[in-house]
């Protein structure tokens, strides 16, 4: 049975009051609300820290609030109240499906939206027990000095693997922080860096507040698709976002946001393809384009080449999605 260490359990009741407790601990805290990654990342020795916030029952960051220009999701909302809820399901139905292929019931009704966005990187090297970490002399981000993925490599590329983070950057969704410095407010593509050790660009003494998708256009749609071994409970070792804005049948613009590869997604802006329709031709292109612009590391599970190809193939199959196309068998769609 694997154990947690001691740490110190911090429950505030206001967000000012957690908002201290993040000052007063940073950087050796965390914060947690589900923990359904969390805690079995502290089990493994892979997280290490001496304070946790509990961010659980602060009202603040729960529920789904519609505007006349977005939709407010707070940062505790958990990913099953995402999936279900009527008004994301309406106008952003990417991001709930994508919520709706997170995990388990069980994780999903623990696991919320900014422990999704918030979530670790994972490596085929890093994602094993300490023992067999240690036997392989660590890595950079597990207390060595070499990585393993690109032998010589200055940065750690382990890889994103969270759901919902492709359909928020497809959407222009906006992130909302707080700290004792105020609140900070950014789009969520800019939220990542290429460093695996610490992907997220969210300091140890902020907060996730909420998530802030402004209502897309009639003429826009967004299709998310995601590949794994298994149909439910594993994280995606491919996932694409494809947003589509067009009128008549024409493309006037969109994004290719592809996911899991390396620490970052890749964001692939479809504005030069402007004046194509959106048919089977087009559908073949923007699976060339992410052929060649997004490549698989071998980092995670599953052959690196193969993943690439998976992704040309998802990526036709939501643009085939969009365009109202039939789907095509696998054998066929090279």
């Amino acid at each position: 049975m694997l154990r947690l260490p001691p740490f110190a359990l911090h429950q505030p009741t206001t967000v000012a009051e957690a908002i201290a407790h993040l000052a007063a601990h940073a950087p050796d805290v965390r914060v947690i609300s589900g923990g359904t990654d969390l805690l079995p990342n502290i089990k493994l020795a892979q997280t290490r820290i001496q304070h946790l916030v509990s961010v659980k029952f602060l009202e603040e960051l729960h529920g789904v609030t519609r505007t006349a220009t977005h939709l407010r999701i707070g940062a505790a909302t958990a990913l099953q109240d995402l999936a279900d809820d009527e008004d994301v399901r309406e106008t952003l139905p990417a991001l709930a499906f994508a919520a709706s292929r997170i995990g388990s019931p069980q994780i999903r009704k623990m696991g919320t939206l900014g422990g999704n966005i918030s979530l670790d990187t994972r490596c085929r090297y890093i994602n094993q027990t300490e023992l067999w970490r240690e036997a392989l002399g660590g890595c950079l981000k597990s207390h060595g000095t070499e990585c393993h993925v690109v032998p010589g490599g200055q940065g750690c590329v382990a890889s994103l693997s969270a759901d919902t983070v492709p359909p928020l950057i497809a959407y222009g969704a906006i992130a909302e922080m707080v700290s004792d410095k105020g609140i900070r407010r950014a789009p969520v593509q800019d939220l990542f860096q290429q460093d695996g050790t610490w992907h997220v660009r969210i300091a140890r003494e902020e907060l996730l507040l909420a998530v802030e998708i402004p209502l897309p256009e009639p003429t826009t749609r967004v299709v998310y698709r995601k590949w794994a071994v298994r149909q439910s409970i594993d994280f995606p070792l491919v996932s694409v976002a494809v947003r589509l804005d067009g009128a008549d049948g024409v493309l006037t613009g969109g994004s290719i946001v592809v996911s899991a590869l390396g620490p970052r997604p890749r964001v692939l802006p479809l504005n030069a393809m402007a004046g194509r329709k959106i048919d089977e031709e087009l559908a073949q292109a923007l699976g060339q384009l992410v052929y060649d612009r997004a490549r698989p590391l071998p980092n995670i599970p599953y052959d690196a080449e193969y993943r690439r190809e998976r992704m040309v193939i998802e990526v036709r199959r939501a643009v085939r999605v969009l365009a109202g196309l039939p789907e095509r068998p696998l054998a066929q769609q090279a």
